[in-house]
């Protein structure tokens, strides 16, 4: 084999490849693919007698292979979990025709919610959602019935078909959680989460951002989290809530690891003054990818930590512009 006829079948080769990976994967060439391609090439034509003692064919499928593994781990989705999403986002409408909007959630593609239908009865609204293909994994309830009616919670989770119920916020004066706040709230859940799970249901607290007060060698969320039994008390990170408040919402998914059962999932417009309240503008919620939340590094410190149900929950009034964006990134998201 001359030279000229080994170079026309290192270019032939790495026309080709990069071809067939692109068709195989319907995806486009990745630059890492490219990378590698070049490297063969250079190395290849570097090595012309051992091109020509084997023809180049094990070389080329021994290329091809790793191509085609690279490419394919380049194009595995991060986001594996079902798409859900809060039905809070959605507090302007659903009370009004929940119907409608359950087929506005189909159609999004969501295929689980967190919260109930409003002023309908749960067994009615399971009926709508079971009508559209949609399962209810997690409710929410009042601190206030945990403490007076926790027979009510477990009543109301059971006619949605609820794994989960979360409370989202403690009571408390001044805009500041304090120590005795804590205390009182490690009480209430332990107390409520024992009941929840005899009636086979998972309590979990959703943090707010005002729970990172700080207390001892850490914050009083350190301190919640501490306190409450691991048997009866578990945890929904809301990442924008988390960031907000001052906490890092992979360093705790780390530190607390199976604690987190739940994740609401949002993006932080850039550039906000962040405090201690719990709370700030609802435009302040904008599009995932638009905004200072790193949610592919927090979804794959979710996957460690075992959370197997997300929900977008985007409180602005932009949702109809804002939730396909959302969906899109996500799906767009490659390990």
């Amino acid at each position: 084999m001359s030279n000229r006829e080994v170079r026309q079948r290192i270019d032939k080769f790495c026309v080709v490849v990069p071809f067939v990976v692109k068709v195989t994967t319907e995806a486009r060439m990745t630059q890492r693919t490219i990378e590698i391609t070049e490297v063969i090439k250079h190395s290849m034509i570097n090595n012309q007698q051992f091109i020509m003692k084997t023809k180049s064919t094990p070389v080329a499928l021994l290329a091809i292979a790793l191509l085609f593994n690279e490419t394919i781990s380049a194009q595995k989705p991060l986001y594996t979990a079902p798409f859900g999403v809060q039905t809070y986002t959605f507090r302007r409408s659903i009370g009004n025709d929940p119907a409608k909007v359950l087929d506005t959630i189909k159609t999004l593609g969501f295929t689980e919610v967190e919260g109930g239908g409003g002023r309908i009865a749960p067994e009615d609204f399971k009926k709508l959602c079971d009508e559209r293909g949609i399962s209810i994994p997690s409710t929410g309830a009042d601190y206030g019935q945990l403490i007076k009616s926790p027979d009510s919670v477990v009543m109301r989770a059971k006619a949605l078909g609820s794994k989960y119920v979360m409370c989202a916020w403690i009571p408390h004066q001044d805009g500041v959680l304090t120590i005795d706040d804590a205390k009182k709230a490690v009480e209430v859940f332990n107390k409520a989460g024992k009941y929840l799970k005899e009636n086979g249901l998972i309590f979990c607290y959703h943090a707010h951002g005002y729970e990172f007060q700080p207390y001892q060698d850490g914050t009083l969320l350190d301190y919640i989290v501490k306190n409450t039994n691991p048997d009866y008390v578990s945890f929904e990170m809301d990442i924008f809530w988390i960031q907000f408040g001052g906490g890092d919402p992979v360093a705790l998914l780390k530190k607390y690891g199976d604690r987190w059962k739940l994740m609401h999932l949002k993006d932080m417009r850039k550039g906000i003054k962040k405090d201690l309240t719990g709370g700030t503008s609802t435009e302040n919620d904008v599009a995932f990818g638009t905004g200072q939340m790193d949610i592919p590094v927090i979804l794959k410190e979710a996957k460690k930590a075992g959370i197997k149900h997300y929900f977008i929950e985007d409180e602005s009034s932009n949702i109809t512009e804002q939730l396909p964006v959302s969906i899109a990134y996500l799906k767009s998201l490659k390990e």
